[in-house]
């Protein structure tokens, strides 16, 4: 962990704007120092609110507080926080070069030459981007625009590292390389983190814990392995990957059609057979190759569809018969599973 990191406390932050729109319900939270906390949702769940609270962009309704370890920070601006900030847009200054951008708070601090060229140096290493030094910004790719971002945002050495969206813009290709690169270094620098998206594949491979947000309220706090395999409610089970919902029942220890229990498990947890050799029988509606599986859709289970996941190889004809199984170990509701 890096020694200047701090944990943050959140105590009955809510946030109401113009008119009364409450924009977020109060929210009770910890992040620990050295922690990567993300924040997932879609669009006007609070995330965003919530990211500029902690930045001091934004102050909470009378009553709520930000503390930075035991130091509370509620009353503080964002300049008085030590927090690095990087944007969607990443807000590059263009008439500066790539040394000059992530050179540009250390010298609003005024601190000496020799002192601010060691750490420009440093960081144009950690991010790979020394052979660029002299380089316009609008000159670079995406992905080097945005580790530019990042290094200048991590040029002060802030308390508390803020990144809303940080990959949005890129195309899809180079967003999942950089989120392999942002993991690594993450967890390198030890600095608390706190990251915002609306992509779950994104939440999962970042996040030492994710934060599910809805209708500005958190629906659930855990690890990525709990969110997806344990969630909270239906709202975040949907959000956070495909869900096949259906109405049946348990017997020796396997889903079946009849019954009128609420059912949720994932395509990959359903079990594509021959139709004579699993509960779930229908007929392929229809067939999605994704490249390393192929996900097919079956009529089944009361004429729901349901979604079952095989390797990308295996080739499914559209109206087959065939049938599915799905353990009771696997089912994701509470509610359904065996005791």
């Amino acid at each position: 962990m890096n020694p200047a990191s701090v944990g943050i406390s959140l105590q009955a932050c809510a946030k109401h704007y113009e008119r009364g729109r409450q924009a977020l319900h109060p929210v009770d939270l910890r992040v620990e120092a050295g922690e990567t906390l993300v924040f997932l949702g879609p669009s006007g769940c609070g995330k965003t609110t919530t990211l500029r609270l902690i930045a001091g962009l934004e102050q909470p309704d009378p009553g709520g507080r930000v503390l930075f370890d035991d130091e509370d920070v509620t009353a503080l601006p964002i300049e008085a926080r030590r927090v690095g900030m990087v944007f969607q847009n990443y807000a590059l200054f263009p008439n500066l070069d790539v040394r000059g951008n992530v050179a540009y708070g250390l010298r609003i601090r005024r601190l000496p030459r020799e002192q601010i060229r060691r750490r420009v140096d440093e960081l144009l290493e950690l991010m790979r981007l020394r052979d660029f030094a002299d380089r316009p910004v609008q000159g670079l790719s995406g992905g080097q625009r945005q580790r530019v971002a990042l290094a200048r945002a991590l040029a002060p050495r802030p308390r508390v590292l803020l990144l809303d969206e940080p990959l949005a813009a890129l195309d899809a290709q180079l967003r999942e390389a950089l989120r392999v690169e942002m993991n690594a270094l993450l967890r390198g620098l030890g600095v608390t983190s706190i990251y915002v998206t609306h992509d779950q594949a994104e939440a999962m491979a970042l996040g030492d814990r994710i934060v599910v947000m809805s209708q500005g309220r958190i629906e659930q706090v855990g690890t990525p392995r709990e969110i997806y395999h344990r969630p909270a409610n239906l709202e975040v089970a949907g959000f956070v990957g495909l869900l096949n919902r259906m109405r049946g029942g348990l017997r020796d220890g396997r889903v079946h059609a009849e019954g009128e229990q609420e059912i949720w498990f994932r395509p990959e947890d359903a079990r594509l057979l021959p139709e004579h050799e699993g509960e779930l029988r229908g007929s392929v509606r229809q067939v999605i190759f994704l490249g390393d599986r192929t996900r097919v859709g079956v009529a089944a289970g009361g004429g729901a569809t349901l979604w079952a996941d095989v390797p990308g190889r295996v080739d499914v004809a559209v109206d087959s018969r065939v049938a599915l199984r799905v353990a009771a170990e696997a089912l994701l509701n509470p509610a359904a599973k065996p005791r």
